[in-house]
């Protein structure tokens, strides 16, 4: 994003607001239409809305150009992985600050206003909102757990590639890294520095004290399908 420019963001802000808005009450109109009995407005509005849609992508392109991608298969994994680790970080961005200052404001508002429904219409959307920042979060986290696991990939497929140009098909497998442990199903590493806070295992709990209960944060197996970590060397 261009800051040497405020207004015009500020501008193309205001613009991306009031597409989305359209859409919005666009597909809301087409709905009631459809209720009503009205096939060809209800056609006209969802039409319009999705006209909306794309005018709305297109400022949000100009406010987030990091986002745009011209063509995936050109982007390696870490590339894709940066892209929607930044959609991640706008997404919980967006849902904190709803449930911490947009609706707590508005709910007071309506209170002092005497308006009951829209308070708690406001107080629902707070509820609903920290639960969405929680799964962005999550899968953000996610992200972070895969990283080592590419690394992990990558060096092995660096020691298969040495070995070839050496003119050798063979590669061997190094003594354990102390502590780590990795999953034998999707290849996430634990890393007892870390842990697994999101399920209850502390930073600094080795692998062999985790309860038999605990399962991958990535793909849900049982901890007896992990296996003590072995880096490829060439022989």
């Amino acid at each position: 994003m261009d800051t040497s420019k405020p207004n015009t963001l500020a501008n193309l802000e205001a613009a991306f607001g009031g597409e989305s808005m359209a859409n919005r009450k666009y597909l809301f109109f087409a709905e009631l239409a459809k209720r009503l009995g009205n096939a060809e407005l209800a056609k006209l509005f969802r039409d319009t809305a999705n006209q909306e849609t794309e005018h709305a992508f297109a400022h949000f392109r100009l406010l987030h150009p990091e986002l745009n991608v011209d063509d995936p298969l050109q982007l390696s994994d870490s590339e894709k992985q940066a892209v929607l680790s930044r959609c991640l970080e706008l997404a919980i961005a967006g849902e904190t600050y709803e449930y911490t200052t947009m609706y707590p404001d508005f709910a007071a508002q309506a209170q002092a206003d005497c308006d009951a429904n829209a308070a708690a219409e406001f107080n629902e959307q707070v509820n609903e909102s920290k639960e969405h920042a929680g799964i962005f979060r999550k899968a953000a986290h996610n992200f972070g757990l895969l990283t080592p696991v590419e690394h992990h990939h990558a060096d092995h497929y660096s020691v298969a590639l040495a070995a070839l140009q050496g003119g050798s098909t063979n590669t061997d497998i190094s003594a354990a890294t102390p502590g780590l442990w990795i999953c034998k199903v999707c290849g996430v590493i634990y890393d007892p520095a870390a842990g697994d806070p999101d399920s209850g295992i502390a930073a600094g709990t080795p692998f062999e004290a985790i309860p038999e209960s605990w399962s991958c944060p990535i793909c849900g197996t049982r901890k007896a399908n992990f296996t003590p970590l072995h880096p490829a060397k060439t022989q």
